[in-house]
């Protein structure tokens, strides 16, 4: 066995996912990734099985291993009970510790996630909260957000929220106590680590490319260079 497959091996995920694949692809036929992307569960599965270092390192430097959208059909379908969704929690865990998701233009993604979300959480106590959701980096969102944007107290008071207030309700403000318990939470579990290994390899991969990246923050060129960049090559 090598390396790449022993540490694999190490997560419970992993384990949990891979009973033994026998490639019959009714994975590849349930996945609503496989529709969209050049994604195939089956093939994963059955390249990881081989423990092929070759194989299992390009799968960590590769785009394929972001496309899984996590939904676990894949899952529900398995004749011999396997979870290929779990097999890529492990394999993009992997790829974070060993820097080989900057390799990728999907992976480089991390990065923005994040800066984006897992740093608001730790702020705010919200993964996605209105006042992160701006029109000019969200233009998708259309005119009737940027109208909610110019006018988020007025309509969430009607609609009953209890924005940006101290007490209880949706939105409200998250008090110091929980904030820091919810800190806490990811220094105990390993998430800050993986934060700092995420920044590490970013930082390492901006200055390879020769782009501007800050400390913190989403207004630096290497955050909208991965927030933005499509080179078109990931649909079926």
């Amino acid at each position: 066995m090598g390396k790449l497959y022993d540490r694999l091996n190490q997560d419970i995920r992993f384990n949990e996912g891979l009973n033994g694949c026998m490639n019959c692809g009714v994975c590849t036929a349930i996945c609503p990734a496989a529709e969209f992307y050049h994604y195939d569960p089956r093939v994963i599965c059955d390249t990881v099985q081989s423990k092929d270092e070759k194989q299992i390192e390009a799968l960590l430097r590769s785009e394929t291993i972001w496309y899984c959208g996590e939904c676990m059909s894949c899952k529900t379908r398995c004749p011999r009970n396997n979870t290929p969704g779990f097999v890529i929690m492990a394999l993009r865990k992997l790829s974070q510790e060993l820097g080989y998701f900057t390799d990728s233009e999907k992976g480089r993604q991390q990065f923005a996630i994040k800066r984006a979300i897992g740093e608001n959480i730790l702020r705010t106590g919200y993964c996605i909260h209105p006042d992160i959701v701006s029109p000019q980096m969200h233009p998708e969102q259309g005119p009737v957000w940027d109208w909610i944007s110019r006018n988020t107290p007025e309509i969430l008071e009607k609609m009953g929220f209890n924005y940006k207030q101290d007490g209880v309700g949706g939105l409200r403000t998250i008090s110091p106590e929980v904030l820091n318990e919810i800190n806490q939470i990811f220094e105990v579990t390993g998430c800050k680590t993986m934060f700092d290994t995420i920044e590490r390899h970013s930082k390492h991969k901006a200055d390879e490319l020769g782009i501007e990246i800050s400390p913190e923050g989403i207004g630096n060129e290497y955050f909208m260079n991965v927030y933005t960049e499509n080179n078109g090559t990931h649909n079926v």
